[in-house]
């Protein structure tokens, strides 16, 4: 299998506890989040692995390499912000497959990707999103279902429990073919939520764990629990 990770973020929300690294290099323990990230992709059965890398994308470079625990690794580079829709377009055009996984590489789920990449081909979804159940979902916002298909998200800062986006999507290579779209552009925000009629992603549900290392305080719990 092959899969996207979208490692180009500065990790702005992040400047307190870490400096001078790309957000994907933050570490945990004394190894860098994208490490496990790769490592639990490779143990998924993963092969080939692009990352889009922005900000001090060098420093991922010369971590990694071409190579890392058998898995073959490509990159991406962007030299101006092109959010996570530009950079996701961009790095298509080195995929090898379709479809293709495309993860955002501040965030981990135990997600079986056999099964999600089983249900998309038999369902013929031009893409699925895998969603996580929250007890509170005012930091992420809620992903809205109706029978198994995303139908809208809600905005971010109301409490309670339900589903959010869990970073993973599966999408068909020519998911953005029949769509005008800037050279930059949000995955969510830009082209989700204003064509989600039209696109119907199909929810897959990940039961299992997840977290996301965007702010100091998961980065934190991270420490306790990746380790």
């Amino acid at each position: 299998m092959e899969a996207i990770v979208l490692a180009g973020g500065r990790g702005t929300r992040l400047a307190s506890v870490i400096r001078d690294v790309p957000k994907a290099l933050a570490p945990v323990g004394n190894q860098p989040f994208l490490e496990l990230l790769l490592l639990r992709l490779k143990q998924s059965g993963f092969t080939r692995v692009i990352l889009s890398v922005g900000y001090l994308h060098g420093m991922i470079r010369e971590h990694f390499g071409s190579l890392f625990e058998g898995v073959e690794l490509k990159y991406a580079g962007e030299e101006e912000p092109l959010g996570t829709g530009g950079a996701t377009l961009r790095a298509l055009r080195l995929g090898h497959s379709s479809p293709v996984f495309v993860l955002n590489g501040d965030t981990l789920v135990d997600l079986d990707f056999d099964a999600m990449l089983s249900r998309h081909v038999a369902r013929e979804a031009s893409v699925s999103l895998a969603v996580a159940e929250m007890a509170d979902c005012s930091r992420f916002g809620r992903v809205l279902i109706e029978e198994d298909h995303v139908v809208g998200f809600a905005e971010k800062g109301l409490p309670g429990p339900g589903k959010i986006s869990a970073g993973v999507y599966l999408m068909n290579q020519d998911l953005f073919a029949p769509y005008r779209l800037p050279v930059a552009f949000s995955l969510e925000k830009d082209f989700f939520a204003p064509h989600i009629k039209q696109l119907r992603p199909l929810a897959f549900r990940a039961s299992g764990y997840f977290i996301d290392i965007g702010i100091p305080e998961d980065l934190a719990r991270a420490q306790n629990e990746l380790l």
